[in-house]
C-alpha cells in the first residue's frame, strides 16, 4: 500500500504551499543520492518525496488526491469517468526542479540540468576532494589530478546513434518530450515514457556507447593551487565534469581543498601560532633563539630577563599570505616554560641556595596571589 502523501512529506493536510516547498527541500537535501551514494533506500525514499510535492503544489493534482487519493491517478481510479491514463510519473517540473532547487544549493548553484528538444542534456557535476599541506597552501602549486568521468563518445560524436544512422523523432509525444492526460476537467502532463523527455529515440544505437552518447573514461587534469588558500576553499573549473547526453554542455568540476594540520604551526585566517618551550633560566635571565619560517627563512626572538608563561611575540609579515592580496599576515610565538627534569644532586642544592636566598620580589605574582587568597577568606 502506498505511503500517504502528506505523511511522505511530514506535513499536515492543511499545509501551504510554503510549508509544502520547506519540508520537500530538507528531505530532498537529506536523501539525495549524490549524498547516500550506494543506497538504495535513499534513493527510494528520494523518489517518493518528489513524487509526493509534484502532486501536492500542483492544486488540481492535490484536489484530486484529497478527494479519491492514490486512485485519482491509477488506471480506472475513482472519481467522475475516472483517471485513466494520467500515470503518477513526474510533473511538469519533475527532477529539473530537483536539480535546479536542491542540488544547486548544495554545489553553490553550481549543478543545473538542462534538456532540449532534441534530447540535450547538461552533463552533471562532480566532486574531487583534495588535501595539501600548510607549505603547499602557503607558497601555491599546481596538481596533476586523475578524475574517472564520463566523456563524449568519439565513435557517434554524443549522438548515441550508429555512425551513419540518426535519432527519431519519438513517436508518442512527437518530439516534445512531454505527453499529457486528459479527463473531464483535469489535465496531467508527464515525461514521455517513451523518450525519457528527449524528444527522440535511437533505433539503431552505438555499439560503443550503446546510445548514451558518452563513455566513462579517467582524464588528467591540472588545477592551478593559488597562494593563500584556505581550508574548505572550493575550486570550479567549469565544463570538466560529466559530458552532457547526446551533445549537450558538459557539468563542472568542483575542487574541494581541505588543508592537513601542521606539526608546528597552527592558522587563524592569515596568521600562525606556534608555542615555543625555553628552559626556565633564559625564562629567568634572557636569551635568544631562532624560529624556522614557512617562507624558508628563520627569525630571532629575543626573549627579556623575567619572561613569562604564555608571554607571546610577533613576527610581522611572517604567516600566511591574503589570497589574491599583496597582505601578509603575522607569526605569534608563545612561551612555555619548561621546568627542568632529572636533576643532580648539585643542581638540587643550588635551585635549594636559590629558593633560600629569594625575595618576594623575584615571585611577585605567586606571592601576590596567595596574599590575595588569604585575605579573601579570612575576611
Amino acid at each position: 500500500m502506498k505511503r500517504d502523501l502528506y505523511e511522505t512529506l511530514g506535513v499536515a493536510k492543511t499545509a501551504d504551499e510554503k510549508e509544502l516547498k520547506s519540508a520537500f527541500r530538507k528531505l530532498a537535501m537529506k536523501y539525495h543520492p549524490d549524498r547516500n551514494p550506494g543506497d538504495p533506500e535513499a534513493e527510494k525514499t528520494f523518489k517518493e518525496i518528489n513524487e509526493a510535492y509534484e502532486t501536492l503544489k500542483d492544486p488540481q493534482k492535490r484536489a484530486a488526491y484529497d478527494r479519491y487519493g492514490h486512485a485519482a491517478f491509477e488506471q480506472g481510479g475513482m472519481g467522475p469517468g475516472g483517471f485513466g491514463g494520467a500515470g503518477a510519473g513526474m510533473g511538469a517540473g519533475g527532477f529539473s526542479d530537483i536539480f535546479e532547487d536542491i542540488f544547486g544549493e548544495m554545489m553553490g548553484g553550481g549543478r543545473q540540468r538542462q534538456r532540449s528538444a532534441g534530447g540535450r542534456e547538461r552533463g552533471a557535476d562532480l566532486r574531487y576532494n583534495m588535501e595539501i599541506s600548510l607549505e603547499e597552501a602557503f607558497t601555491g602549486k599546481t596538481a596533476q589530478i586523475r578524475v574517472p568521468t564520463s566523456i563524449t563518445c568519439d565513435v557517434c560524436s554524443g549522438s548515441g546513434a550508429k555512425p551513419g544512422t540518426s535519432p527519431k523523432t519519438c513517436g508518442t509525444c512527437q518530439g516534445s518530450g512531454r505527453v499529457r492526460a486528459a479527463q473531464g476537467f483535469f489535465s496531467i502532463e508527464r515525461t514521455c515514457p517513451t523518450c525519457q523527455g528527449r524528444g527522440q529515440v535511437i533505433p539503431d544505437p552505438c555499439t560503443k556507447c550503446h546510445g548514451s552518447g558518452r563513455v566513462t573514461e579517467e582524464r588528467s587534469l591540472s588545477v592551478n593551487i593559488p597562494s593563500g588558500i584556505e581550508d574548505g576553499t572550493r575550486i570550479r573549473l567549469s565544463g570538466e565534469g560529466e559530458a552532457g547526453v547526446r551533445g549537450g554542455p558538459a557539468g563542472d568540476l568542483y575542487i574541494f581543498l581541505s588543508v592537513k594540520p601542521h606539526e608546528f604551526f597552527q592558522r587563524d585566517g592569515a596568521d600562525l601560532y606556534c608555542t615555543v618551550p625555553i628552559s626556565m633560566t633564559t625564562a629567568a635571565l634572557g636569551g635568544t633563539f631562532d624560529v624556522q619560517t614557512l617562507d624558508g627563512s628563520k627569525s630571532r626572538v629575543s626573549v627579556p630577563e623575567g619572561t613569562q608563561a604564555g608571554k607571546q611575540f610577533r613576527l610581522k609579515g611572517k604567516g600566511m599570505p591574503v589570497l589574491r592580496s599583496s597582505q601578509v599576515g603575522d607569526l605569534y610565538i608563545q612561551i612555555q616554560i619548561e621546568t627542568p627534569q632529572k636533576l643532580t644532586k648539585r643542581q638540587r642544592e643550588l635551585l635549594k641556595e636559590f629558593e633560600e636566598i629569594s625575595s618576594k620580589d623575584n615571585n611577585p605574582e605567586s606571592t601576590g596571589f596567595f596574599t590575595r587568597m588569604k585575605e579573601f577568606f579570612e575576611g
